[in-house]
């Protein structure tokens, strides 16, 4: 038994959780390649152009899973987190959207997650996911679910202690729990925003963490935070949530804007989406009013790596140059008091 999982969208969300879960029944897992600029280019040849390119690259993974020769792909229909909470339209209407747009003979296993409806929960998603394969038992299901999720919180454990995405994603799968080795320290400290397709693709990020550790910037992303923490940043801008993905990208930014050790902020999105579009505004609003530098990097299929790097290295240079004025201006606030303090004694 195998089945294919697309190396995008919600692969970087909850890959670890599938692959307990799947294992465990004792299907394998086959995974897409990595993202290619043949990977995006194929895949906007199939939708329209104002597609965002989150999707574009999807339908490239599922080209490039059909090539392998695998004739079940898991696509799920991930429409509501929460009751009243949804994904974008995009999301929600996957399964349909990948039917309408690839007109090849294979069969799309599309478990729909919508915990705003009744009878569409978890273990519903769960049960769909794998009847395809002749797995009906629900006690086994449930206990495939509870390796998934010791599976998915390990990897969130190590994430949250500091491991890299890379490394935890690994140790995770090979059950294992790793701490994280703080030795390090950083001139500047940078938080970078962005749903975890756009963040950990390297393809779509141009390696965005390699480039900021060759500038010697410590990176903080949303998944070293806590729900807790997450929903405190949402708090503090009285924002109302709506979307299944703020939590990562609004209400991480939310916290890292108040944190006094966070120098500045990054955020990567895809251009035309419209859900990041109206979070953005309000990420960019609450920046402002609480005089955090914050830079926007939009991306689709044609942004250059040259002006990539530039717009990243001269934000950098500015934090570096802030940083330094502060540092000064602290010195000679010092130098002053005590200069008076001196004079005050004689």
């Amino acid at each position: 038994m195998k089945i294919g999982i697309p190396r995008a969208l919600s692969y970087y969300n909850f890959f670890p959780f599938w692959y307990g879960f799947f294992t465990d029944l004792g299907i394998e897992i086959v995974l897409s390649d990595k993202t290619t600029k043949q990977t995006m280019s194929v895949g906007s040849s199939l939708v329209v152009p104002e597609t965002c390119l989150p999707i574009k690259v999807y339908v490239g993974h599922i080209l490039n899973l059909l090539d392998k020769g695998i004739d079940k792909i898991f696509v799920p229909s991930i429409q509501s987190i929460a009751p009243k909470i949804y994904n974008c339209s995009k999301i929600r209407g996957l399964p349909d959207l990948i039917r309408n747009v690839i007109k090849r003979d294979f069969t799309i296993i599309e478990a729909t997650l919508d915990k705003s409806e009744k009878n569409q929960g978890l273990y519903t998603f769960l049960a769909e996911a794998v009847k395809p394969f002749g797995i009906t038992d629900t006690e086994r299901i449930r206990e495939a679910s509870k390796t998934a999720w010791k599976v998915y919180n390990n990897f969130h454990v190590m994430t949250r202690s500091g491991i890299p995405y890379k490394k935890a994603l690994k140790s995770a799968l090979e059950n294992k729990v790793i701490i994280a080795e703080n030795s390090k320290t950083y001139p500047i400290n940078i938080a970078l925003i962005a749903h975890g397709y756009n963040l950990y693709d390297e393809r779509v990020s141009m390696k965005i963490f390699d480039k900021l550790e060759k500038l010697d910037v410590k990176v903080y992303t949303a998944d070293q935070l806590t729900f807790e923490q997450m929903n405190e940043g949402l708090n503090s801008m009285k924002s109302r949530l709506y979307w299944a993905n703020e939590y990562e990208l609004t209400g991480a930014a939310a916290h890292y804007i108040q944190d006094r050790q966070i120098d500045g902020l990054i955020t990567i999105n895809a251009f035309g989406c419209g859900p990041d579009s109206l979070m953005l505004e309000r990420i960019s609003r609450y920046s402002r009013k609480k005089n955090k530098p914050i830079l926007h990097l939009s991306i689709d299929e044609q942004t250059g790596e040259a002006g990539f790097v530039t717009r990243i290295e001269a934000f950098v240079d500015m934090l570096y140059r802030k940083k330094r004025t502060n540092i000064l201006n602290k010195i000679d606030i010092n130098k002053k008091y005590d200069d008076v303090h001196c004079k005050d004694f004689i």
